[in-house]
């Protein structure tokens, strides 16, 4: 459990982007065997919408918002040991899938969180990063013959991007299951499962472990 106090110490050293501290409170989180998923959702993912929030509305400024994605980004590699002995100890169901972000988008640590989740549930997880271009990511999707396919977008503008690959996606591919998610949502968009057939929108990590075991 993150208590609300301990969330506020977290936000107010990650936005003086004291990183050594940042890591200190991750560490002694991990040290008390948290879940991966709690970390994520209760830290991670709510700072950084926070920090997302601030910077729509002009709080802080592009520097200080890239500072708080670095430091969060880089502090996924204290959870990475835990994770993959966690894998390693599970069996794989044999399935995969690939996680992107939608062309145009330079936030990666949602994507990065949501192809963890999928690790921990035994999938075989390929994040192929920010900004893919879509026929980068068709051509891969092509090659690797992924169960599911996750597209990943923060930035509300980015959202005709995001439209953009899951046409592709659906023209290329027609029977493949698609999960799409992000803060970028928190605007608007929510509508797009009905938009692109067998797309499904994911609102939080909880629904997507959910969806895992369905």
């Amino acid at each position: 459990m993150i208590t609300e106090s301990l969330y506020q110490e977290y936000l107010t050293l990650l936005l003086e982007g004291n990183r050594r501290e940042c890591a200190r409170i991750v560490q002694q989180l991990l040290d008390r065997d948290i879940e991966i998923k709690t970390l994520y959702a209760d830290l991670f993912q709510k700072s950084l919408y926070e920090v997302g929030r601030l910077w729509e509305f002009n709080k802080i400024s592009v520097a200080k918002e890239h500072l708080v994605t670095a430091i969060s980004e880089g502090l996924l590699n204290l959870v990475y040991p835990r994770l993959f002995d966690k894998t390693v100890s599970d069996a794989g169901n044999d399935r995969k899938v690939v996680i992107s972000c939608a062309a145009n988008e330079f936030h990666q640590v949602g994507g990065k969180m949501v192809a963890d989740i999928f690790e921990l549930n035994g999938w075989d997880s390929q994040f192929i990063g920010a900004n893919t271009p879509v026929d980068h990511m068709l051509t891969h999707i092509q090659d690797e013959k992924p169960d599911l396919v996750g597209l990943s977008v923060s930035v509300y503008f980015n959202m005709p991007a995001l439209k953009a690959g899951l046409a592709a996606i659906r023209g290329n591919f027609q029977h493949l299951d698609i999960l799409v998610g992000g803060q970028a949502f928190n605007w608007g968009g929510t509508e797009i499962s009905r938009q692109y057939s067998g797309t499904t929108y994911v609102p939080s990590l909880d629904r997507l472990t959910s969806l895992i075991a369905e």
